[in-house]
């Protein structure tokens, strides 16, 4: 019993001394790799001349500066294309603006605001036309944006720059633009009411020339006027 615990001490001994051996082989092996590639990494510049480190060092630097001018290139043609494309945004609300303008202009569309109704009612004598046409130029050069005439029955027509107005023959009223307009007359005028308020109404103006020919004018500003008529331009 005692040879056989003296040779199990000896095999257990043995073994332990083998596993620190091998440790520390592993330890020395690995520090010797880490120093074999450090050494191969210096060798790549330890060779050089001081005058290629400079070259390498100059080219690098050249590399850099390159490539923030190209940054910056495309960074500027990034601005201007931001800018064209504003512009073109610009240009193109504008362009839509001026569209919509001349469509209430040539009424052929629908619009609604501020303006004023004036209500005339020739009474038993025929309105002479010179006095309506010259309430309508009024409004027009005091900035009247549209114009809508309505009539008894409430048929309704736009009143543009080419429309023509004549008094009905035989039936008392007016003919617009080819349509009978029967009185009392009601005109819906869309812009900034008390310029057109005061556009026709002093001494010996459109107003007073109405009220000498026996007519009841009566002139009201409103916060909006919905104007739904529109002009059919003929092709």
């Amino acid at each position: 019993m005692v040879g056989r615990a003296r040779l199990f001490d000896a095999l257990t001994h043995f073994r332990r001394g083998q596993a620190a051996v091998a440790v520390l082989l592993c330890v020395l092996g690995y520090a010797a790799v880490v120093q074999v590639q450090t050494n191969t990494e210096d060798s790549t510049y330890a060779g050089l001349r001081e005058q290629e480190l400079i070259d390498i060092l100059s080219g690098l630097a050249g590399t850099t500066q390159k490539a923030q001018e190209q940054i910056e290139e495309l960074e500027s043609t990034r601005d201007e294309l931001e800018d064209q494309t504003l512009q073109q945004q610009t240009a193109l609300q504008r362009a839509e603006e001026q569209v919509d303008t001349l469509r209430v202009i040539a009424g052929t569309v629908p619009v609604s605001g501020p303006g004023v109704t004036i209500e005339i009612d020739p009474g038993p004598d025929p309105l002479r036309l010179t006095a309506l046409l010259d309430l309508i130029e009024e409004l027009r050069t005091s900035g009247a944006e549209a114009m809508e005439i309505e009539g008894a029955d409430g048929e309704a027509v736009r009143l543009v720059a080419s429309s023509a107005i004549e008094v009905s023959q035989p039936a008392p009223g007016l003919n617009v633009g080819g349509e009978l307009i029967s009185p009392p007359y009601r005109l819906k005028v869309i812009g900034p009411p008390d310029t057109l308020a005061g556009a026709i109404d002093f001494y010996q103006g459109p107003q007073d020339q109405l009220e000498q020919q026996g007519a009841e004018v009566k002139v009201e500003s409103e916060e909006k006027i919905d104007i739904e008529s529109i002009h059919t331009v003929s092709r």
